[in-house]
């Protein structure tokens, strides 16, 4: 798994989810529980991660929607 996406703009998760959904790209959410430990307050960024070998692809999606800046380094 590679992260592509992170995150604490809950419009922005939601909306990079609808893309890779559309795509047909398998992604995970993680760290979403971690609001517990931070209060709720929406400090901790979410990761949004997809299979290695997709990852270009969903960089590409998401750049082309104008995510572009979100995007995480590449590795």
């Amino acid at each position: 798994m590679e992260e592509i996406l992170r995150t604490n703009d809950p419009a922005t998760l939601s909306f990079a989810e609808a893309l890779l959904k559309e795509a047909s790209i398998g992604y995970a959410v993680l760290d979403s529980n971690m609001s517990v430990l931070e209060g709720s307050l929406g400090i901790l960024p979410r990761r949004v991660v997809v299979q290695q070998d997709r990852a270009a692809q969903a960089r590409a999606i998401l750049s082309e929607a104008g995510l572009g800046g979100e995007l995480a380094p590449v590795r």
